[in-house]
């Protein structure tokens, strides 16, 4: 347990330095540590909400939070994130599921477009947009409301049944639609892991209570210290003059690397070698 914790130390140190969560790759450690599957999610979301819980705070206070803008994603993504915290799925499903997502975020982010260089004003690190968010935008694309709908239910869904916030997915959406300016972008991702996390931990409690399994999350407890304490140094860490890049791409190779792992995984459970 205590190299596990150690391990959530040192995601969410990365994570939060770019302005995510971790919920995904919280979920990888833990099944590549055999445990359990079906308590893995609700362990995520907990730690989810601890990285992120302060960063949504400060992009409140700051007034980067377009509420208004983000409802179309937020209203569908809630419950759909709810009833996928409710599904039960198999140990399979829910490990290529949590594998391929994990692989497309890894991808996306070690590729992706580099950042610039943010600047030293008032933000701290929990207002710095994620690393390959900081770019420039043109100007904005309109996306029909019914379209904003659907993706927002489809990445809450997603992020119920797999134990993930959906920001990674979400940040990456916003900029190509040239939502808006990057911090601003950050802010309704970090909003939109807060709220799918405390949904899909409802509905994962739910489930865990009705499978008398609850108990079992005891047992995990040091983990939330150590997401806590590497929450807060990776966002301090963010708001230094650190070689963005390489930061970037360090946490897309821990992703990419768990992702393969994972899938590796599925592959011995789906076809049996």
């Amino acid at each position: 347990m205590i190299l596990l914790a150690l391990m959530f130390a040192g995601t969410a140190l990365l994570y939060a330095s770019v302005g995510f969560g971790g919920g995904s790759t919280y979920n990888a450690l833990l099944v590549l540590h055999d445990a359990d599957y079906r308590v893995l999610p609700a362990i995520a979301l907990v730690c989810n909400l601890i990285v992120v819980t302060g960063g949504v705070w400060r992009f409140g206070a700051a007034g980067l939070l377009r509420l208004g803008r983000i409802a179309p994603f937020i209203v569908s993504s809630i419950p759909l994130a709810w009833l996928g915290g409710r599904m039960p799925v198999s140990e399979t499903l829910f490990v290529g599921l949590l594998g391929g997502s994990l692989l497309l975020a890894g991808v996306h982010l070690f590729f992706g477009p580099r950042g610039e260089t943010q600047s030293a004003a008032p933000a701290a690190s929990a207002l710095s947009a994620p690393l390959f968010l900081s770019l420039p935008l043109p100007l904005p694309l309109s996306l029909p409301l019914a379209l904003a709908l659907g993706a927002g239910g489809a990445l809450g869904f997603l992020a119920g049944v797999v134990g993930i916030g959906g920001g990674v997915f979400l940040a990456p959406l916003l900029y190509f639609m040239r939502w808006g300016p990057a911090r601003e972008i950050a802010a309704a991702a970090c909003f939109f892991i807060f709220v799918n996390s405390i949904s899909g931990l409802a509905g994962q409690l739910t489930q865990l209570g009705e499978a008398r399994l609850l108990p079992a999350l005891a047992a995990y407890w040091p983990l939330f210290p150590a997401v806590l304490i590497g929450g807060q140094v990776g966002s301090r860490l963010g708001a230094l003059k650190l070689p963005e890049t390489a930061i970037r791409r360090l946490t897309a190779t821990l992703m990419i690397y768990v992702a393969v792992r994972l899938l590796w995984r599925w592959a011995q459970l789906a076809l049996g070698f």
